[in-house]
């Protein structure tokens, strides 16, 4: 290594202060991921021989085991020397698998050009930040909202415009609200670039129904704004309530969907996502252009993982029979901790119908915790219970639970939880 690198890694190792701030851009503050952040704190414990159960982390396959015909198909993938670059926008045949599921799902007519593979989500939250924010734009996201959109944001420059759903109303959107807010923007110099929803919606697990995303439709057409919706979870719906992809109410409205294959298809490790540009406009057609770029910039997804995902989205019988039983088992997981928790007198929530999330609120004024952070954190260390706090989720007041652990391990940890409030509320 040349000797001045040597001497720049050596200060940054002993902390050079001067040194870090010279070195790293501005922007890089925002590079953070809030559901990971005890993290450390809880492999710490688990080291030190404590017993910890981690419901911070919606991870299917750590309690769902990828199914075998998807495994099979990985397999046959690399048997089959399938090691390479592929087409930087996806293969083929993963391109046309996700055409034949929006065929057969939802009615849709999907063209290869229309589909632009990314690796999981997460990329595709970054091809739409990169490509579109510039400094001092904003973008609308409801709260309580997926804690990655924030960061992949104001990395690019932008900052938020919170729309807020209300936990009072089985968190329905503010939609008057969020009309009275961009109307106060006319005139203003930022731009508002985009509004990006969740649906089935993490955190809370709230499916949007129909009515609403038509009127959510209506507010990004009558604003000119471009309308994403994240359907990761579309599949994972229970509660007698019924899915709606936003492609089946936009028509001739510019809007993306963004999905992949780690939660339906319960493989998260594989890191495979698409977005979905369906219309033909001038805005739309831009933006198929745009991305194609970025996805040649990023070379290649992981040429395995094509393959098995686009084999295994094509293996309808097998599919529907796993996702079925994933689906019942946590739709049992989610009902069954809702009850344990409504049986706490300090908090208040709300049944999921999609996803496996559960939100619940605490009722604060009845702790001296200062906030939802302070109370995860000493449920942690005297729980050893790792839950997520709602200040991540734009929620400072509630906290999240995956829902995904064996209904043994839900009883425990809930418990648990549920004799730290009683011990710690106020007398």
């Amino acid at each position: 290594m040349h000797n001045a690198l040597v001497l720049l890694v050596q200060l940054i190792a002993v902390g050079g202060n001067d040194i870090m701030s010279s070195i790293f851009s501005k922007k890089s503050v925002h590079a953070q991921n809030l559901i990971l952040e005890l993290d450390p704190l809880a492999d710490k414990l688990s080291k030190k021989g404590r017993k910890i159960v981690r419901l911070n982390r919606g991870d299917p396959p750590r309690f769902f085991p990828t199914p075998k015909y998807i495994i099979d198909a990985y397999v046959k993938a690399l048997r089959s020397g399938a090691t390479y670059y592929t087409k930087s926008q996806g293969v083929s045949e993963l391109v046309d698998a996700v055409i034949g599921r929006y065929s057969r799902l939802y009615k849709m007519k999907l063209r290869e050009e229309d589909i632009i593979t990314t690796a999981g989500v997460s990329e595709a939250l970054l091809f739409t930040n990169s490509a579109l924010i510039n400094s001092g734009d904003r973008a609308v996201i409801f709260a309580p909202y997926y804690p990655q959109y924030i960061p992949r944001l104001m990395i690019e420059g932008g900052s938020p415009l919170i729309g807020n759903m209300v936990m009072k109303n089985d968190w329905d959107t503010d939609f008057d609200g969020l009309s009275r807010k961009l109307r106060m923007m006319n005139g203003n110099r930022k731009t508002v670039k985009y509004i990006i929803t969740t649906n089935p919606h993490n955190p809370t697990g709230k499916v949007v129904e129909r009515k609403a995303l038509k009127e959510l439709v209506n507010l990004a057409n009558d604003n000119g704004i471009l309308l994403i919706s994240d359907e990761i979870y579309d599949e994972i719906v229970y509660n007698g309530k019924k899915f709606t992809s936003i492609g089946e109410v936009s028509k001739g409205v510019p809007h993306m969907i963004f999905n992949g294959s780690s939660k339906n298809l319960d493989s998260t490790g594989f890191r495979i996502g698409f977005m979905i540009i369906p219309e033909n406009d001038r805005i739309s057609e831009g933006l198929k252009k745009k991305f194609s770029q970025y996805a040649l910039v990023r070379l290649s997804l992981n040429t395995p993982s094509e393959y098995a995902v686009a084999e295994a989205m094509n293996n309808t019988k097998e599919h529907m029979k796993a996702i079925r039983s994933m689906t019942n088992a946590i739709e049992k997981r989610v009902n069954f901790a809702v009850d344990l928790l409504r049986e706490n007198p300090y908090i208040t929530v709300t049944r999921p119908s999609g996803a496996f999330y559960i939100l619940p609120k605490l009722d604060m004024k009845s702790f001296n915790f200062k906030s939802s952070r302070d109370f995860v954190v000493s449920a942690l260390m005297e729980t050893g219970v790792q839950m997520t706090g709602g200040y991540s989720f734009g929620a400072p007041s509630n906290f999240r639970i995956a829902a995904l652990p064996p209904e043994e391990t839900l009883e425990y940890a809930i418990n648990r939880v549920n004799s730290f409030c009683l011990k710690h509320a106020k007398k």
